[in-house]
């Protein structure tokens, strides 16, 4: 009997599909409380939405957290997630920044299968991306690779060739252009 081990490191196809539905990012600022993000969570999760990205970090004053949230849905029912959020007592603030003029980033960790005799390929490759090597193994890569989604989408599907072991994203974090708040 021939059987087929897989384990975490052996690589395997990824699908990118393309989405059906758009991706909103809310930019939701927070009270620092413990049990916030579960709350904010089942907001979402009342209305069928799966919240695709979370980043969650300190403000600038430490009293409080943004949390930026990428989920796809439709704009109706996100306009009653903001609403039922900004009804939450630790949140202070909700907004959708899906049309507005925003910086946006993504970071992500991809590790891929290669070899000696395709590395430099795969370094280049990389190196277009402007990615920074992490790690270098005989049989692998880590690469890390910053942009937004589109650049990052891009990459990840140029190394699909090489066989990707584990990919790893952040999720967008945003910010609004010039001197209005996010």
């Amino acid at each position: 009997m021939n059987r087929t081990i897989v384990t975490t490191d052996t690589p395997v196809p990824m699908e990118i599909k393309p989405p059906e539905q758009p991706l909103h990012t809310l930019s939701v600022l927070v009270n620092n409380q413990p049990g916030v993000l579960a709350r904010i969570a089942q907001v979402f999760a009342r209305r069928g939405f799966n919240i695709e990205s979370l980043v969650v970090s300190p403000a600038n004053d430490g009293r409080f957290s943004r949390m930026t949230i990428g989920a796809r849905g439709d704009a109706e029912n996100l306009d009653q997630i903001k609403a039922q959020c900004g009804k939450l007592i630790d949140v202070i603030h909700c907004s959708d920044h899906t049309e507005d003029d925003v910086v946006s980033k993504e970071l992500a960790l991809v590790k891929v299968a290669v070899g000696p005799e395709r590395r430099a390929e795969a370094l280049q490759i990389g190196e277009h991306f402007g990615c920074k090597t992490l790690d270098l193994t005989p049989d692998s890569l880590i690469l890390m690779v910053t942009g937004d989604t589109g650049k990052l989408d891009a990459m990840i599907a140029m190394m699909q060739d090489f066989g990707l072991i584990e990919l790893v994203r952040t999720g967008k974090v945003v910010m609004t252009r010039g001197d209005g708040l996010t």
